[in-house]
């Protein structure tokens, strides 16, 4: 249960004021919210499955090494503060092709998610997470956090527009990764 939790706060944080949540709201403009919630629902499923299998990997090959696994994953958390402060944006050419994809929702909608996460600070948390917990916790929590951070992008898109308070947003993301950074090397040094 713990890696559910700690996988469910770190991905819905990561994923606060990510390209993902703007490709959300935009897919939300066009289709039902149910269908744009089932097809990055199905897509982030797929690529956070994935990305626990490399993660596990990871953990298990290096198992000796578990403090310097905290460590690295540390720094990449402190790494993932820097890429939520440098921001994320949906270029005027994705959301086009957002708004004019055309087909069953469901499928462009989980299409277009699947592609975007490859290679995301989300799936590299995810990857980062299951080195150390277990997977089928840190795959379920994952995949819930991301949902729930999309799901109320497009609750809070539909009644505020653009009016979203991005510096706030963008600030509490940060503050979290760093946080949760410092612990991990913390951790790893023995410290805690």
């Amino acid at each position: 249960m713990y890696a559910f939790f700690l996988s469910t706060a770190v991905i819905f944080v990561a994923e606060l004021g990510d390209k993902s949540q703007l490709m959300a709201m935009t897919f939300a403009t066009r289709y039902r919210a149910r269908d744009v919630i089932i097809g990055i629902t199905a897509a982030t499923a797929i690529v956070h499955l994935a990305s626990v299998g490399i993660g596990y990997w990871i953990g298990d090959s290096f198992a000796d090494s578990q403090d310097t696994i905290a460590i690295v994953a540390g720094v990449a958390f402190l790494g993932f503060a820097a890429w939520t402060w440098r921001g994320d944006e949906l270029t005027e050419d994705e959301a086009d092709k957002a708004r004019r994809s055309t087909g069953w929702a469901i499928l462009a909608v989980g299409v277009a998610f699947f592609l975007a996460e490859l290679g995301d600070k989300t799936m590299l948390a995810t990857i980062t997470l299951a080195t150390q917990e277990g997977w089928l916790g840190t795959w379920i929590g994952s995949t819930v956090g991301m949902v729930a951070a999309d799901a109320l992008a497009i609750a809070v898109g539909a009644v505020l527009g653009k009016r979203l308070p991005e510096r706030a947003i963008k600030i509490g993301a940060t503050s979290a990764f760093v946080l949760f950074g410092i612990l991990l090397i913390l951790e790893g040094a023995g410290v805690l």
